[in-house]
């Protein structure tokens, strides 16, 4: 139980359009005030909005960062993120201020396996390339030497952050042939590892000079923030495909881009960027790099199952209980 006192009918704040069923079951629910707008709020935007509601409900176009948490109300108690991921919360900051931080975390899982699963097929096979061909009508007919890739069966995929995310990335790979590798803070239990046919690696230097592509699935954090950084992309062979459908933060994009550039990296299948919406230029002239605008959970069953969540931790905390996706202290 996190507070004897009940908040019947909480003034919820929704920074993004949800989808309908979400939107009008918050309404009927509680005093529910919407952003129809759809249009990303600015730091005095959610300044406002935090000043007087029970219950902000960002998701992670939103930094809440610890200036908002300082300058908020006091009748703020809960923030239920709209998504698994937190980095964009500063959760110390919360915990300070007594302020509760839930996520919507398990709902995304088969949907961003399915989109890393695409983009580990996409890029060997240059598949954007191809559909751009066809698009400009330059293409000549089939040739025995044109638009040739890779196949990836017999390949040894890296996984770093074997979660439920990279778990279910590893399932998928395997039925393509390939070997399961991956890095972990902790290894996974015997039975997994078996399942899976995946060989640990304690150290993660070791994994990316061993392995022909890499998938990146661990969380946005002080730990992970350029883990793949210029260093680390240098002990990639240069035959190495990196993918990346978690945080931009993780890899260090100008490092990436210079590998891409210089033929150190085959090349890169990208669903997330470091300064999102804004693309480097470079990426964009590059032929050996897919691309997707952050959708990797964009499936209108995850997003409404996301929602739903968020309704379950809200109803939850205003009935006076510890709701069931609190962010605990190992995020932090």
């Amino acid at each position: 139980m996190v507070d004897p006192r009940r908040c019947l009918n909480p003034r919820v704040v929704v920074t993004r359009e949800l989808p309908d069923p979400i939107m009008e079951r918050m309404a009927a629910l509680f005093d529910t005030h919407l952003n129809r707008s759809d249009e990303k709020w600015s730091q005095a935007e959610l300044a406002d909005a935090m000043a007087t509601c029970d219950v902000l409900v960002p998701t992670v176009t939103d930094s809440i960062d610890a200036t908002l948490i300082a300058g908020a109300g006091p009748r703020l108690k809960l923030i239920a993120n709209f998504g698994a991921g937190v980095n964009h919360i500063d959760l110390k900051a919360a915990r300070a201020r007594g302020i509760i931080v839930t996520n919507t975390p398990g709902v995304l899982t088969e949907d961003t396996a399915d989109m890393t699963m695409a983009l580990i097929l996409s890029v060997p096979r240059r598949l954007a390339e191809g559909e751009k061909l066809v698009r400009s009508g330059a293409w000549k007919g089939w040739s025995p030497g044109a638009m040739l890739g890779h196949r990836i069966g017999g390949k040894a995929l890296g996984i770093v952050g074997m979660g439920r995310i990279g778990q279910a990335v590893a399932r998928r790979a395997r039925a393509f042939g390939l070997s399961i590798h991956y890095h972990n803070r902790r290894r996974l239990p015997p039975s997994i590892e078996q399942e899976l046919d995946a060989h640990w690696y304690p150290d993660l230097d070791a994994m990316l000079g061993a392995v022909d592509i890499v998938s990146i699935h661990t969380p946005l954090n002080a730990d992970s923030h350029d883990l793949i950084d210029r260093r680390r992309i240098a002990l990639m062979r240069p035959h190495v495909y990196l993918i990346n459908a978690s945080r931009g933060g993780i890899v260090d994009e100008d490092a990436m881009v210079d590998a891409l550039e210089a033929g150190r990296l085959a090349g890169a299948g990208l669903d997330v960027w470091r300064h999102e919406p804004r693309i480097d230029p470079r990426l964009l002239a590059l032929p050996n790099v897919v691309m997707t605008p952050h959708m990797g959970s964009a499936t209108l069953e995850g997003r409404v199952a996301s929602g739903e969540k968020v309704i379950a931790n809200i109803r939850s905390w205003a009935d006076g209980h510890r709701p069931p996706d609190q962010v605990l202290e190992g995020w932090l």
